[in-house]
């Protein structure tokens, strides 16, 4: 849970769809915040308090013996701080208690006239849930910014009165509205539109003529139609978001993007509601074409890394065709086999790349490339040989960069498992005796660190003696010790067979 859900639970706040409004209306208070350069701060009523016969929930007599906690509180972006330290746990003392007690009986927005307590000049905002009071915001501003000097303040806290009035309504915020933000969500800073209920512009900020300038408009904004000044803006050459015209009439609180030529501008729009009818709509804009553009890149670059995997991969796949026709030419067994072993080596690193080029993430499902490179291993072993391979448990996510080197060691270290640890003497063979045996792969994770167990039930190490000194085991020795900075070793496994135990640091998401 968030911080916010453990004070609305601690105050026996628990009702998911209050607490669903308490935070979404927290998601966007900071727009009212810098609308209206005040602190906002969010009270709720502490568990206990208001139950008693003279409580709002008792027969409405005498006073309401309620108290009330601070569960969050938002500074302007746009302005000073009236609190320099955070309110958050703060209970309210008698004089404050007064007019928050106020504001919850009779839901209705309460003023607080000029005292010495600390809601001196404050606004008092019931914030209503169909028809219930769930929660209070109170607006504290510094006098001076009060009456507002110039027109944008003006303006704006016009604007930010309306979201409170809406807020004691019960109308904002709007759960229905969709929430799919995309990065360069426009702030109050970056340009604001005022609309009348005709869609006509009442009031742009300076920063909003510039963002409309920028899109190609040269001419005057204010008592024109937004959309008509926008739609003459927008090149017909790509597909137009089907939300547009909502967002720039202000008949829906959506988001929106435009662009012309290489300016791309990010639109989001707030109805203003009166007692059930559209009023109004605010419309903040931003420009976001150096964020577009970024985020282009970034989706080239990915989309480059992935077809460089996928080529690897490619390239691979015709090394290792190119071997599979250079032994059919062999005559010799061990020269087979060799160009063999260099195929399913050749075909485990295909594998990597192959995962790789599926997704831009820095890490990879291993389980995945293990379970493929564990079906490349079968076909080595005799026909009178069966041996079952298993995966016991979940790598996770791995590195890129670790898991080629992991995906080769683990492969040989099976592969070594099938053709050393169920080998058939010339009577088994001459009989036709058949062999079942089985390799247990087990992986274990630890934060960073990974612990592998590759075992079989097969002869085992036989004397004492170790894995031997062949190809198989100098390439694991070196991907492990080398390129993984871990640790291998081979011991006899309890109930017959080997077991193989890695041990290697992975590199964190972060690398």
């Amino acid at each position: 849970m968030s911080l916010l859900s453990d004070l609305l639970a601690a105050e026996g706040i628990v009702d998911e769809d209050d607490v669903e409004w308490l935070h979404v209306l927290v998601g966007d208070w900071q727009l009212i915040a810098d609308l209206s350069f005040a602190d906002l701060v969010l009270w709720v009523p502490v568990a206990g308090t208001g139950d008693g016969a003279g409580g709002p929930d008792g027969d409405g007599e005498g006073t309401p013996e309620r108290d009330f906690r601070v569960i969050a509180h938002c500074r302007p972006t746009t302005g000073t701080t009236v609190y320099p330290n955070d309110e958050v746990g703060t209970v309210a003392n008698t004089e404050e208690r007064e007019f928050l007690v106020r504001a919850w009986t009779e839901r209705t927005i309460v003023i607080v006239p000029e005292t010495t307590t600390p809601l001196s000049g404050a606004e008092v905002v019931p914030v209503i849930r169909r028809g219930r009071v769930v929660a209070l915001l109170t607006r504290h501003t510094e006098e001076s910014r009060r009456s507002g000097s110039s027109r944008l303040e003006r303006y704006y806290r016009s604007c930010a009165s309306m979201l409170l009035s809406m807020i004691a309504e019960g109308a904002f915020p709007d759960l229905e509205a969709p929430s799919g933000a995309r990065r360069g969500e426009p702030r109050v800073g970056d340009g604001l539109i005022v609309l009348n209920r005709e869609g006509r512009v009442r009031y742009a900020s300076p920063n909003g003529v510039s963002v409309l300038h920028r899109l190609g408009h040269d001419g005057e904004i204010e008592g024109r139609y937004l959309a008509e000044v926008v739609s003459a803006l927008v090149e017909q050459l790509r597909p137009v978001d089907e939300s547009l015209p909502l967002v720039l009439t202000g008949r829906a609180p959506w988001r929106a993007e435009v662009e012309s030529g290489r300016v791309a501008v990010s639109l989001r729009a707030i109805p203003l509601v009166r007692a059930g009818n559209r009023t109004g709509a605010l419309i903040l804009a931003r420009d976001v074409s150096e964020i577009r553009r970024r985020e282009r890149e970034l989706l080239s670059r990915d989309a480059m890394i992935r077809e460089m995997h996928h080529r690897v991969k490619n390239n691979l796949q015709t090394v290792s065709a190119l071997l599979r026709l250079q032994t059919r030419r062999m005559e010799s067994p061990e020269a087979k086999e060799a160009l063999q072993e260099a195929m399913r080596r050749v075909s485990i690193i295909a594998i990597v790349h192959d995962t790789l080029s599926q997704g831009v993430e820095s890490e990879v499902d291993f389980d995945e490339i293990v379970d493929k490179g564990l079906r490349l291993t079968p076909e080595l072993s005799s026909p009178q040989v069966h041996v079952s391979l298993k995966r016991t448990a979940s790598f996770g996510q791995v590195s890129s960069a670790d898991a080629t080197s992991l995906a080769l060691a683990l492969t040989e270290l099976v592969t070594n498992a099938i053709e050393h640890g169920f080998p058939l003497t010339p009577e088994q063979a001459a009989s036709g005796e058949t062999l079942v045996g089985t390799v247990w792969v087990t992986p274990q994770r630890e934060g960073d660190r990974l612990r592998v167990v590759v075992a079989d039930d097969g002869v085992g190490l036989g004397d004492g003696d170790g894995p031997g000194n062949g190809l198989g085991t100098q390439i694991v020795t070196t991907l492990i010790t080398s390129d993984l900075a871990g640790s291998i070793q081979w011991r006899p496994r309890a109930g017959g067979g080997t077991e193989a135990i890695i041990d290697v640091p992975l590199r964190p998401e972060s690398l």
